[in-house]
């Protein structure tokens, strides 16, 4: 695949595409959490159940983490260009089917179809922002931007989704989504420049896509059941030893297929394998952050979800002050596993702050200071973006984005179910006990806190111990020498043959 050639001053029409495909992200990142807090109206509205409820998040959340990686392969073999826009105009069709909703299977069967767009144009973003962005210093700012929409995206919806369902109706969390679409659409086919796939002669690996979309979307849906079925059930067993199985077909396919899904090369990358590692338990744990400390606040301190919202606001400003101004700087400096492992550092104070606060905290002498330190998510997504996209060829970067989405998907499915399943667990124990309502939620929220450690630590552990020698610092920090080379030849306009 290769991009057509662009001239030297480029430079606005790369910052064009960068505001695009950083819309894009936002889109998708908002669509999974603006919606949390306009549930009740849904379900009001709607007549949903209790248990069918959650499936409008679910379905999404299935489309969304099982197509990812067929949709960035799709991309190199396509193009990632109509790859994107195809992604971007399903959205928009299914955001008004969803807005015009009148029952529960049709906001449902919306949601599943907002999923798929959203996996179509996220699958391959990455691949086209470090095509466009070749120089190493610029290519972290983008990502730092990137990273700062993914960051932005749900403390954004939250509050964006308390107004919207008050002011107006729940109906709008998704028709506010057709006139940005629709722009970003129009912006996206003047500033993505064309580009060509290897073509569908290449191999599409049917029964790779068959495997690894049936295993990742019933794994998402075995470790979502958790949350009532339990872990321990032989439902959970059954169906997570079937999507086990699927996946390991899939790898063994991979193995020798004459045109794999997912050439198993990209793994051999410490940088790709370590920082795929990396983010899938980083989002996990940041779930003890995002949704963790956002149930705290309701049902504990007695926010509504508007005030939830402004509280989180910090957050999402001071990674995005990290992000967008001195993260690229740091990462040209110091390398990008340096920037990665200090950023986890912080993110680890960050929630060890949130094991001292007490069950009537007060939000500046108890939660600010973590809204702040929090920044170092700031440092840690477009350090470990960097480093899980370093090891991709230029024919490979569009399976090599879906890869790192797929990943990020993983960790927050797994993050959900297992810090909400076991703080759960916790606080109906305490309340059997006879404990206070408030002490026993206190101590649920403290336990996923807790877990949310441990799981940056190990991310801490792999990044210092699997990642040597990736991101070593200097100029050459956001791209490795492969990458560097393809995406030169992939300017001059060269097309690289897809190799097995």
């Amino acid at each position: 695949m290769s991009f057509a050639s662009r001239p030297a001053g480029a430079g606005g029409s790369q910052r064009l595409a960068l505001a695009v495909i950083a819309t894009s992200a936002l889109m998708a990142v908002l669509d999974g959490s603006i919606v949390t807090v306009a549930m009740p109206s849904i379900q009001s509205h709607l007549g949903f159940s209790s248990a069918g409820l959650s499936w409008v998040v679910n379905s999404y959340q299935l489309a969304f983490g099982g197509l990812l990686l067929l949709a960035g392969r799709l991309g190199d073999l396509l193009g990632r260009k109509p790859v994107f826009l195809a992604g971007i105009a399903l959205f928009v069709a299914a955001s008004a089917v969803a807005g015009a909703a009148n029952s529960p299977a049709m906001l449902v069967a919306a949601r599943f179809g907002q999923g798929i767009g959203s996996a179509a144009s996220s699958a391959v973003s990455l691949g086209i922002l470090v095509t466009l962005f070749t120089e190493p210093r610029e290519r972290a700012k983008a990502l730092g931007v990137f990273a700062f929409t993914g960051a932005a995206g749900a403390s954004i919806g939250q509050v964006l989704g308390g107004v919207l369902t008050d002011a107006l109706s729940w109906h709008w969390i998704f028709m506010i989504n057709i006139p940005i679409g629709l722009l970003t659409l129009a912006a996206a086919g003047k500033a993505i420049p064309a580009d060509r796939g290897a073509g569908l002669r290449s191999g599409v690996d049917a029964l790779g896509a068959l495997l690894v979309t049936g295993g990742l979307m019933l794994a998402i849906y075995t470790v979502v059941g958790t949350a009532t079925a339990g872990w321990a059930s032989a439902r959970t067993l059954g169906l997570g030893a079937l999507s086990a199985l699927l996946i390991a077909g899939f790898f063994g396919r991979q193995a020798t297929a004459a045109s794999p899904l997912m050439p198993l090369r990209i793994l051999r990358s410490h940088g790709v394998a370590g920082g795929n590692a990396v983010q899938m338990l980083m989002i996990a744990a940041m779930f003890a952050f995002q949704i963790v400390v956002a149930l705290d606040m309701q049902k504990v301190l007695g926010y509504d979800a508007t005030r939830t919202g402004l509280a989180m606001l910090p957050a999402a400003v001071a990674i995005g002050a990290v992000a967008l101004t001195v993260s690229a700087r740091l990462i040209a400096r110091f390398g990008a596993r340096t920037v990665l492992v200090a950023g986890l550092v912080m993110l680890i104070g960050a929630l060890a702050l949130l094991l001292r606060m007490p069950t009537h905290a007060h939000y500046v002498p108890d939660l600010l200071p973590t809204m702040v330190l929090i920044a170092g998510g700031g440092l840690a997504m477009p350090a470990a973006a960097g480093l899980g996209m370093s090891g991709a060829r230029e024919q490979d970067a569009g399976v090599v984005s879906g890869l790192y989405n797929t990943t990020q998907q993983i960790g927050a499915a797994f993050g959900a179910a297992v810090l909400s399943t076991l703080a759960a667990g916790r606080t109906a124990h305490l309340l059997r006990a006879g404990h206070d309502p408030a002490d026993a939620l206190s101590s649920g929220y403290h336990l996923a806190f807790t877990i949310g450690i441990a799981l940056l630590v190990a991310a801490l552990l792999v990044a210092v111990f699997g990642l040597r020698g990736a991101g070593a610092g200097g100029p050459e920090a956001a791209a490795d020498a492969d990458t560097a080379e393809a995406l030169r030849q992939s300017t001059s306009g060269l097309d690289l043959a897809p190799t097995a």
